[in-house]
């Protein structure tokens, strides 16, 4: 899962939770951003708790903490790898992003190609034109 799909399912909940409360209990519900969303909810908290879904909201609240724990800290092996052509003109390798390649400081293709830390950036540029058909 990326930090944009974590994000995406935090503020969908967030927002189901508020519109209900909203619903429920009168008023209007926030505005849609995290720290609204949570300020709302926050607010309510003590009539959302004695509501009969407040097991479910409780529960729902907890699955998201940890999605996102898992999303920021991922366990060995759990972090999907992104792989892209290499960007070097005439190499059929693939530079492989995620768990298991490069180290802290470099990332490589599968052909050898490596690249510094400092270099990364430049790479995002050369891959978007490689995808676009221009010799790099």
């Amino acid at each position: 899962m990326t930090a944009l799909d974590a994000r995406h399912n935090i503020l969908t909940i967030l927002e189901s939770w508020a519109g209900l409360v909203a619903e429920k209990a009168g008023g209007k519900a926030p505005t849609r951003s995290v720290p609204h969303l949570v300020g709302f909810l926050l607010r309510h908290l003590e009539w959302l708790a004695e509501q009969p879904p407040a097991a479910e909201f409780a529960d729902e609240i907890s699955a998201l903490r940890r999605e996102l724990l898992r999303t920021i800290d991922p366990e060995p092996g759990e972090s999907p790898a992104l792989t892209r052509d290499c960007v070097v003109a005439g190499c059929t390798g693939e530079i492989t992003t995620g768990t298991g390649t490069g180290t802290a400081n470099s990332i490589r293709c599968s052909s050898g190609h490596t690249w510094d830390v400092r270099e990364w950036i430049t790479l995002r540029p050369l891959i978007e034109r490689r995808g676009k058909g221009a010799d790099v």
